[in-house]
């Protein structure tokens, strides 16, 4: 079978590319060399932790085709200044940019690992996905270590997102290959310490599947003092207690006619069959439509399964199991040593290993753990539908240029993908029940419906009313994505961005979401830094107080006195745009506020403990704005109405920097934008009466005849 070399450079090497002339490989691999692959500098990472066997390889098979097949090598040392000169921040990325989520599925994985053991052979060697693309500049790399596979396509799913935001790099382990666990833990060593020694001050992240996950942390056991970012999916530690050690035996002695039918127990034990299915599926369809297309990929799936007794042949599955066995006992052995940032994704439905129990021993006995529990996947979890592997990395705060996460720097905007499921999908039936209206104000005062008057163009400081347990949240960001493809950084309270209550059965929760579409916890430096890289920000003065506001007390303002943000702004320069929200009293009843609770044996109790022990904001503020119990409201659904939200007249503060740094003038213009705030709600109460369409009903009706929910009238501005 012919294969096509063809060389091109590189920012760090010379680069081969493998073209094999045979259709069925979607995904091609680029391989990283020195300009001469035949000669190999001291400080590449060789194949099995040795450049000498590499060239003694290369020589031996000179003019093979297996001989350029993904023989991965890391090029030769970069200068940390040549990288400088290219420096490049996550801001060129557009907000809802393709992340390929979706494209990709099991089948893919399936047919590309069949057709690649065929060319199988020699040693253990990294490969970078060509479909990977190029990667933002600055970016850190990302090591993917396979589970008992071996073949490296783990991450087939998440290639072109992953690509986006890192240097991403795949062992392939091949299928005759007999490296004992000491030896592969040598070869990505040697990578990650390579990697280092090029690039001290960024982090390393390594990505384990399964026996992948021994890997990564028995590095990390080895190497303390280099900053490693662990994410591992369902770690092989736990192997000596799988539910499949009583059938390994048998695998012993099983013909070798019969082993056959072994790869279709194994992905029916390994993985979740109708969760691999459902990856492509677009969201959405009628359930005839979801149905049909289900079994269409199940249908198109199953056969392919056969295709495992090639990926992973009895001799080779005999020897993955021992090798199992040995990393679980030395990495566990090693687990106090570590000290990396370690995120364990672990799977409910793991029929291989029990993976939930292993998370809690993890976070337990790790001294930086944390857990994303995803309750109806299996063991293949990076290959299963609602887990994009990039979007928990950004969500839980692991995705870093630096030592230290930075809310601003090291944020990257939400994909297409995120907007669709966490947004669109996410807020469904909220946004059928709320059907927001939101009208926007003009230059010359003019109220229009829509969000036309308001800028884009930052930086820009949406000030308003925080609407009980900001319902008003949700639609507004999702609005201004939509609609004006932007991304607004809200500033939020620290509880929410707090990891104390998370457990080992912590699933991808609300504060994810908030932290995954762009808030930041609330503190000066970061408003700065925000206005300053010409965001959109999004500030509720009132914070808690409004958001947990007593019986009684909607759409009344709890602002300090101190005018802060209005000086901040006009140091940038800023455009500031009041608005005002109302409908929290059409959506729901309030029933138990603070001061009711409190009077509940146990329930007061809690309250009162847990606000002991929350972070406290204005602590030295008086009055009402200093009153910033947490609780979670008692609310009871009413038939919806209807959320009504209006944007007004942009206030310039260009050219107003001095003027509004005496204290006395910032007042001034403080106290404007709260009377206009104020001003609005009372606008918005009034004119909500003349809505037709305020229930629910009548837009259901209404909507029958075809009409978006944003197209549905409501009141005359």
């Amino acid at each position: 079978m012919a294969s096509t070399l063809q060389f091109f450079p590189s920012s760090s090497s010379s680069c081969i590319r493998i073209l094999p002339s045979f259709r069925v490989i979607k995904p091609r691999f680029i391989t990283l060399a020195t300009s001469n692959s035949a000669s190999l500098s001291s400080d590449s990472v060789g194949i099995n932790g040795s450049s000498s066997l590499v060239k003694e390889r290369e020589e031996k098979e000179k003019g093979s085709v297996n001989n350029g097949v993904m023989n991965g090598l890391f090029g030769s040392r970069i200068e940390e200044k040549d990288i400088d000169s290219t420096k490049q921040s996550s801001e060129d990325l557009d907000v809802l940019w393709n992340d390929g989520y979706g494209v990709n599925s099991v089948k893919d994985y399936l047919d590309i690992a069949k057709d690649m053991v065929k060319l199988d052979g020699g040693p253990p060697r990294w490969f970078t996905p060509l479909e990977c693309g190029k990667p933002l500049k600055n970016s850190p790399v990302l090591l993917f270590l396979p589970g008992m596979d071996g073949i490296g396509l783990g991450l087939i799913l998440h290639h072109k997102a992953l690509g986006k935001a890192f240097e991403v790099r795949c062992m392939h382990i091949p299928t005759s290959d007999r490296t004992p666990f000491e030896g592969l833990l040598k070869i990505v060593e040697d990578a990650v310490r390579l990697e280092h020694s090029k690039f001290p001050n960024r982090p390393i992240y390594l990505v384990g599947d399964s026996l992948g996950g021994c890997l990564a942390l028995s590095v990390a056991a080895r190497n303390p003092s280099i900053d490693l970012v662990l994410i591992l999916s369902n770690p092989a530690t736990s192997f000596g207690k799988s539910q499949l050690q009583p059938l390994l035996p048998i695998l012993e002695t099983l013909p070798n006619e019969l082993h056959i039918t072994v790869p279709y127990l194994l992905s029916f034990v390994m993985g979740e069959p109708v969760k691999m299915a459902t990856v492509n599926i677009e969201k959405g369809l009628s359930p005839a439509k979801t149905i049909e297309q289900l079994s269409e990929n199940l249908t198109g799936l199953l056969p392919r399964l056969s295709g495992l007794a090639d990926i992973i042949p009895k001799k080779a599955l005999l020897w993955k199991i021992k090798l199992l066995n040995s990393a679980a006992a030395y990495t566990n052995s090693r687990l106090h040593a570590i000290k990396a940032e370690v995120l364990v994704l672990a799977s409910g439905k793991d029929n291989m290993l029990p993976s939930g129990d292993e998370a809690q021993r993890l976070k337990t006995s790790l001294k930086n753990c944390r857990v994303r529990y995803f309750k109806d996947n299996g063991h293949t979890l990076l290959l299963e539908d609602g887990v994009n592997l990039l979007s928990v990395i950004k969500a839980t705060h692991m995705y870093r240029h630096s030592r230290r996460y930075d809310y601003i720097s090291d944020y990257l905007p939400p994909s297409m993908s995120e907007y669709r499921k966490f947004a669109v999908e996410g807020n469904a039936l909220f946004r059928t029940a709320a059907s927001a209206a939101m009208f926007s104000t003009l230059g010359d005062g003019k109220i229009v419906r829509g969000l036309e008057g308001v800028p884009t163009e930052g930086p820009i400081l949406l000030v308003g009313y925080h609407m009980l347990m900001g319902l008003e949240l949700p639609l507004l960001i999702e609005e201004f994505l939509r609609v004006k493809k932007v991304m607004v950084r809200g500033i939020a309270h620290p509880i929410l961005f707090s990891t104390k209550s998370e457990t080992a059965k912590q699933e991808f929760s609300g504060n994810d979401i908030v932290s995954l579409f762009g808030a930041v916890p609330v503190s000066a430096s970061y408003m700065f830094k925000l206005l300053s890289t010409n965001s959109i920000v999004l500030l509720y003065p009132g914070g808690a107080r409004e958001a947990l506001h007593s019986k009684g007390e909607e759409y009344k303002c709890f602002w300090p006195d101190q005018p802060e943000f209005v000086r901040m702004a006009a140091q940038f320069g800023a455009t500031i745009v009041p608005f005002g929200a109302v409908g929290e009293d059409d959506l729901a009843q309030y029933v138990l506020d603070y001061d009711d609770q409190m009077k509940i044996p146990f329930l007061g109790d809690f309250w009162r403990e847990q606000n002991e022990q929350a972070i406290k904001l204005r602590a030295d503020a008086t009055g009402e704005v200093g009153n910033q119990n947490m609780f979670i409201p008692g609310l009871l659904p009413k038939i919806p109405g209807r959320l009504y939200y209006l944007f007004g007249k942009p206030i310039e503060t260009k050219g107003k920097k001095k003027e509004l740094k005496d204290r006395d003038n910032a007042n001034v213009l403080y106290l404007q934008i709260k009377s206009e705030v104020e001003n609005m709600m009372s606008y918005l109460v009034k004119k909500r009466e003349e809505d037709p369409y305020r229930g629910i009903v009548e837009r259901t009706l209404y909507k029958t005849f075809g009409t978006p929910l944003d197209q549905i009238p409501t009141f005359e501005p």
